[in-house]
């Protein structure tokens, strides 16, 4: 179940399949079922909120606002950065051709990064599966760089 952080009237929600093509969205998935204990179902929940924390930290590339995943997402996130070619595509087409680095930290932090990361993805009109965030509502494990998520 997808919930919307802020009015649907406001911002209609986007879903991350219009722009993942259809066949790297079905590997993706299926790498998610293989690795981890999902069905395609959960994998696919995964991999949309790691695809739309990407591209809103791509948006919003140089403005040092602290975006972090949940662990759930973070899982996404890993699927999506480990395909590198893909990956390198997808920061072509949406972050000006540079590429958004992952320089995770080892020390988790603990200042509500996760939730107001949720609210951003939201107002860029992303859907947003709260219960996936919701699982570390209060630390994220990535460094809020300019160049890196």
């Amino acid at each position: 179940m997808t919930t919307a952080l802020v009015h649907p009237m406001t911002v209609p929600a986007r879903s991350v399949r219009e722009v993942v093509p259809t066949d790297l969205w079905d590997k993706q998935v299926a790498l998610l079922v293989r690795d981890h204990p999902y069905d395609s179902t959960m994998a696919g929940r995964v991999l949309g909120q790691g695809y739309a924390y990407l591209l809103t930290a791509m948006r919003h590339r140089g403005e040092s606002l602290g975006l972090a995943p949940s662990k759930l997402v973070d899982i996404g996130v890993h699927a999506i950065i480990l395909d590198t070619v893909a990956y390198a595509d997808l920061c072509d087409r949406f972050n000006g051709g540079h590429f958004l680095h992952h320089v995770p930290k080892v020390e988790m932090k603990n200042d509500g990064s996760v939730m107001r990361t949720a609210t951003v993805i939201a107002a860029d009109g992303w859907d947003v599966d709260l219960s996936l965030w919701t699982d570390a509502a209060d630390c994220g494990p990535c460094h809020p760089g300019n160049d890196s998520h």
